[in-house]
């Protein structure tokens, strides 16, 4: 009787990590994904800039932001990068103090994708409400 009980026991066990290999196997087969490089400069003279925040969103099929992100940070030479990105779209965001912020949608369909992001000091601001001299 136990030994009856052992082999069924271990057929059980024998096929609930079957299981789980299948469901990870599906899990994993996502499709083809993507090595993304980026690269943040300033605009006005192409130096690179550390510490820039690069956000990441996935796209979905209407065009608008899906659940998740990724955050990133640029190295010394203004270069960041992230692996297993998914084909599809992909929204792009970068922050950095002192510069207007980045926005684009990135069409992502190569095992390797480098995007370079010129990055702008924000232009004057003007207000109603200042003094204007008279003439």
């Amino acid at each position: 009787m136990k030994r009856k009980f052992s082999v069924a026991m271990a057929l059980v066990v024998l096929f609930g990590f079957g299981l789980v290999g299948l469901v990870r196997a599906q899990d994993d087969d996502t499709g083809p994904t993507s090595s993304v490089h980026f690269v943040v400069v300033r605009d006005s003279d192409g130096k690179p800039l550390r510490n820039a925040q690069v956000v990441l969103h996935p796209v979905n099929r209407k065009g608008k932001q899906a659940q998740g992100e990724m955050d990133l940070k640029t190295d010394a030479e203004g270069k960041a990068s992230v692996d297993g990105i998914p084909y599809g779209e992909l929204r792009v965001q970068v922050l950095a103090p002192h510069f207007q912020t980045f926005g684009e949608d990135y069409e992502i369909g190569k095992t390797e994708v480098q995007i370079t992001v010129k990055m702008k000091h924000p232009g004057d601001q003007y207000s109603i409400y200042e003094d204007k001299k008279p003439q």
